[in-house]
């Protein structure tokens, strides 16, 4: 059966999953280059091989959500859209998108954390391997294109288990809004624009919510319990789009944030020497910190029938401050001490490709990729660090694509990747490979195969960051793995089926780790595999209803480095069965809708301790929308439906879901 499936498993995900980069403009012809074209359901074109085809002529597992079912969903921001999509875990530090520095509302598909690579009409967005989905309110997104697997043959590193392409507006429509809610909420926002330009601007802020998570610490000096609270979760978006010609467009997009946690004891046990000596009590706080995260993108895309290239410049400043009473390390005390980091990453390229049509049974693409990269740990007045790293990222790619007949097509791809100039002379190199095979059962369903390489480069920040809760590791290796997939697709009239099964087996997985002391963590290499069955279901129209549902039964695990866990061997990560739904009724004036997302067979996986089991968790979001007239409209958005306590992390500390609760906004257009 082992042979079987990695032979036969062999044809599918990476290209696929490479082709996920995609520009607004690649699905139309060049004569109608500012809509896309509306195919119904069993027409959805996805760009996920770079050329303009049919869901069931792509060779891979894809979702395209458009923007009318993120509308209808209630989702305000790109996060919210794939929070409930099928094979993605969500991770949340807090309400509203709150992110604690680089510890962000991070996206994990098939079981990996962080091995999506996110895209931006094609141009990558994340800094330090790090990105906020947040950025992108709802109202700016034509499309969201996610293609599962490997994508590393056309995109390079972190496309290990999937890409995800945010594809923008061209166009602004011109509309005010503002909302409100309980634990105050506020939302408010306005775009402006025509044909050629726009502009958007949003704001929205949590005001206090008690209790996120509980951390407990076996320390020298302390034994016990504490809660995080978070208060003030402000999130600020502003950009801009210029379309300057039918091939050239031009957008520059803003992103702030900024939330303060409050750690508090909870509980102290002392039966330890150490912690009665240090007469810690019960109510005191810990420590109270301020997280805020600045970022901008900038890009320019061209496109025409043969040649694509784009110019990226995305840059992000991280800084958190405030007080510690305890020593993180020690437990200790260290009354009213000032804690204050600041870092600066950035990363400016450029990536071009070409595409020969070969005939009518064959097409080829080439293209090279070009990246600068910096990251900087720059000084504060609690801090003297002034450190710089820099490095240059190259790569060359190319994609052949082969029909032999009218059923049979065959896609292979090659990818070098390498870096210079990096620090103490630590640079990199990696060859990738990819094949995928579609064979069409008739004009509504396909089959194919795929198998694909993958890789990561370490980043600066996990090489060279060092300190008070990270150690440096500076001889981390890079990951690489490989994808396997074999998949099944049928579209008739509005109903749609799709069915997966996929391996994957990565080896010298990048993760953080905590070290002997507790409250360190570092960076090291470990081994992942997963193997699962996905299956996909959706029909629209049916009296007013439609409908979306799907599972997946898988069995992440890793192999940890710790020298406490070794002996346990292979260990599940995530969770084993994910079940995602929704059903949406539309009348009239009315439209609503209500999503979910279900993860069972859960464990929490501590860095130095064994993994053990924990709830499931259950996602839910009720929207009702009410347009009395065309300008006009109102949305009720409910979360957490079922006001369930689920505990939405999966490492040693608890971070929980926040409590039943709704925005109510109004929006008008002009």
């Amino acid at each position: 059966m082992k042979i079987w499936a990695k032979k036969w498993l062999a044809a599918a995900v990476a290209l696929s999953a490479m082709t996920g980069e995609v520009y607004a403009a690649d699905a139309v012809s060049e004569a109608a280059d500012d809509t896309m074209q509306t195919y119904d359901l069993g027409e959805v074109v996805v760009t996920a091989t770079r050329t303009e085809k049919r869901d069931v002529d792509v060779p891979a597992a894809t979702t395209v959500i458009t923007a009318e079912e993120i509308k209808a969903s209630g989702a305000a921001t790109a996060a919210d859209a794939l929070a409930k999509a099928d094979g993605f875990v969500y991770n949340s530090f807090g309400p509203n998108g709150a992110a604690m520095a680089t510890m962000t509302n991070e996206l994990n598909v098939r079981g990996m954390k962080g091995s999506v690579l996110v895209l931006m009409n094609g141009n990558p967005i994340a800094w330090r391997g790090k990105y906020n989905l947040d950025q992108f309110p709802a109202s700016s997104i034509e499309r969201i294109e996610v293609v599962k697997g490997s994508g590393a043959v056309l995109y390079g590193s972190e496309a290990v288990s999937g890409v995800v392409n945010i594809i923008t507006k061209k166009t602004s429509t011109n509309e005010v809004h503002v909302g409100f809610g309980n634990y105050g909420q506020r939302s408010y926002g306005a775009s402006v624009g025509d044909e050629r330009f726009g502009f958007y601007y949003n704001y929205d802020k949590w005001g206090q919510r008690d209790g996120i998570s509980d951390t407990e610490y076996r320390q020298s000096s302390f034994y016990g319990t504490t809660r995080t609270d978070i208060n003030d979760i402000i999130k600020r978006n502003t950009g801009m789009t210029y379309h300057i010609n039918p091939r050239l467009d031009f957008q520059l997009g803003y992103y702030e944030t900024e939330g303060t946690y409050s750690r508090y004891i909870t509980s102290v046990d002392n039966t330890h020497t150490a912690t009665a000596a240090q007469h810690i009590r019960a109510g005191e706080q810990y420590n109270r910190r301020k997280y805020e995260t600045k970022q901008y993108i900038t890009q320019l895309n061209y496109h025409d029938t043969d040649w694509k290239g784009s110019l990226y410049f995305n840059t992000g400043t991280l800084e958190y401050e405030g007080l510690v009473h305890f020593n993180g390390n020690t437990g200790a005390r260290t009354p009213n001490s000032p804690y204050h980091t600041r870092e600066k990453n950035a990363a400016y390229g450029a990536d071009v490709q070409r595409t020969w049509q070969l005939g009518s049974k064959a097409n080829a693409i080439v293209g090279m990729r070009l990246e600068h990269e910096m990251y900087a740990a720059l000084p504060t007045p609690a801090s003297t660090r002034n450190e710089r790293y820099t490095r240059n990222n190259w790569a060359l790619f190319g994609q052949w694509e082969q029909q032999f007949d009218e059923r049979n097509t065959g896609i292979f791809g090659l990818r070098e990747t390498w870096t210079t100039g990096a620090m103490r002379r630590q640079n990199y190199n990696n060859l990738s490979a990819s094949a995928q095979w579609l064979h069409k059962l008739d004009q509504e369903s396909s089959v194919y195969l795929n198998i694909s390489q993958s890789f990561v480069m370490p980043t600066f920040a996990q090489m060279y960051n060092d300190n008070g809760r990270q150690q440096a590791a500076p001889d981390l290796r890079p990951q690489k793995g490989i994808n396997y997939e074999i998949g099944w697709k049928k579209y008739h009239g509005g109903h749609m089926w799709k069915a997966s099964l996929f391996h994957m087996r990565v080896r010298d997985n990048i993760t953080a780790k905590m070290t002997s002391r507790r409250a360190m963590y570092q960076y090291t290499n470990e081994d992942f595999r997963n193997t699962g069955l996905e299956l996909l279901g959706e029909i629209q129209g049916l009296h007013g209803f439609s409908y979306n549902w799907g599972v997946t039964w898988q069995n992440p695990q890793t192999r940890s480095t710790s020298a406490k866990k070794q002996s346990l061997g292979w260990e599940r990560t995530f969770g084993k069965i994910q079940l995602t739904g929704g059903v949406r009724y539309q009348k009239d004036k009315w439209s609503s809708s209500l999503t979910a997302s279900y993860l069972g067979g859960r464990v929490q996986q501590p860095s130095s301790e064994p993994a053990y089991r924990t709830k499931p968790y259950l996602l839910t979001t009720w929207n009702t929308t009410y347009a009395p007239d065309e300008n006009s409209e109102i949305s009720l958005r409910i979360d957490n439906v079922l006001d369930r306590d689920d505990i939405t992390s999966h490492a040693g500390t608890e971070y929980y879901t926040a409590p039943i609760n709704y925005l109510l906004s109004y929006t008008y257009r002009f």
